[in-house]
């Protein structure tokens, strides 16, 4: 006898893609924009998952201005929620150019002025990783598990 099939609730999973100018400006539109989405799938802004995705945004896509800009191409953002996870996908055309994997990364030096990003990326997402992006390029991909 077969048992009766298993009732599955709908899975509601809410995507926002939005392209991006590979400039300083195009860094701080995404991280604007990433956070009034998130308000409008009630995150709030100011709450602690609306901080930490606003600093993971805006880390990936000034790494994607700053070693991932391909002159006359784009970045794109990709923000997925749905039951329990908060994805941030950030993609480059750049393919030579790849950072470590994660529990990786170099410590920088104390001096520099930079060289921390991943290390926070590292340190404020549940698990973070660097995807090959097809037909070419990269995606830095961050997760946020919020149960």
């Amino acid at each position: 006898m077969t048992p009766p099939p298993t009732r599955q609730e709908p899975v509601t999973v809410r995507v926002f893609t939005q392209r991006f100018s590979s400039t300083p400006r195009g860094a701080r539109l995404a991280r604007h924009l990433a956070l009034h989405q998130l308000h409008r799938w009630d995150i709030p802004h100011g709450s602690d998952v609306s901080d930490v995705a606003g600093l993971l945004v805006s880390e990936l896509a000034t790494n994607a201005v700053t070693h991932g800009r391909v002159p006359g191409r784009d970045f794109e953002l990709v923000l997925s929620y749905g039951p329990g996870l908060l994805r941030i996908d950030v993609s480059d055309t750049r393919t030579e150019l790849r950072p470590p994997r994660p529990g990786a990364l170099p410590v920088p030096d104390p001096a520099a002025g930079t060289g921390r990003g991943l290390l926070l990326v590292e340190a404020l997402a549940s698990r973070w990783a660097v995807l090959d992006r097809l037909p070419v390029g990269k995606t830095v991909r961050a997760e946020l598990d919020l149960s």
